[in-house]
């Protein structure tokens, strides 16, 4: 396996930290996404690419813009929308390549849930199957995961300010707007487009993108689906047991995928 760590620009001509995993002679494809906040090295996020890679894929993982990995941008400054559209500009970055392959594999957590799910149903060709994972649904279900203390506090200053878990001591600042653009995206207006595999998997105690949620965008789901409920986790999975069955999941889910497409 060869790995490359690179820097791409996005269209507002901001730097996006890239890693390819490129595995030689590899089939398949596939692009993993990080969360709200997030960054490429997250636990959960490597757990994704490494079952992806040890089925024989190159795997493409990027820190987006407005985050805290390797890109550019601010954190206060994330949206759905700039999300969105850097793996846009990654997929077709990633177009240019040698290694590049279509259909290809989307797996992304939380927002990267809902990015690479809105993906899917804008490119529904290009697209075998989708992971999205801890997924957001729509902007008015993560509006209600609030509290109506927590929303009027956040309109009122315009910040929501939060510690990070993944880096203890960084402190998250994160602008009003955020939430307006969010209210702009829902995945159950287009879900009819979703027909290819789809895997969900949410921790039991999650009440960010809670089973709820998933059950709601699960059950409007057209084509070979999977909904599966990692007991005692929340919203990111970081205990090494929740990671190792979130693998095998994935594991399973691939090789049914690949070797079961005509059942």
């Amino acid at each position: 396996m060869f790995m490359e760590k690179l820097f791409i620009e996005n269209r507002k001509g901001q730097r996006i930290a890239v890693i390819v995993e490129e595995n030689k002679n590899a089939k398949e494809l596939a692009f993993v996404m990080h969360g709200l906040g997030g960054f490429k090295e997250q636990p959960h996020v490597e757990t994704f690419a490494k079952s992806f890679l040890e089925k024989g894929f190159t795997v493409v993982r990027f820190d987006t813009t407005n985050s805290i990995g390797g890109s550019d941008g601010k954190y206060e400054d994330a949206t759905a929308t700039n999300y969105y559209e850097d793996l846009e500009d990654v997929t077709f970055w990633a177009g240019g390549q040698e290694w590049y392959k279509e259909p290809f594999w989307l797996a992304g957590h939380s927002l990267g849930g809902i990015c690479v799910a809105l993906y899917a149903q804008n490119y529904s060709g290009k697209v075998r199957a989708i992971a999205p994972i801890s997924t957001v649904v729509s902007g008015q279900l993560s509006w209600e995961a609030h509290t109506k203390e927590e929303l009027a506090n956040w309109e009122k200053t315009g910040w929501q300010i939060v510690e990070s878990v993944s880096r203890p001591g960084l402190i998250k600042k994160l602008k009003w707007s955020h939430m307006e653009d969010r209210l702009k995206y829902d995945l159950l207006p287009g879900v009819d487009k979703l027909t290819m595999p789809v895997l969900l998997i949410v921790g039991e105690e999650d009440d960010t993108t809670p089973l709820a949620h998933q059950k709601i965008l699960f059950k409007a789901l057209p084509g070979k689906k999977e909904l599966h409920i990692i007991k005692g986790a929340s919203h990111t999975f970081r205990e090494a047991k929740h990671l190792k069955e979130i693998e095998e999941i994935f594991y399973k889910w691939i090789e049914r995928t690949v070797h079961n497409e005509d059942d």
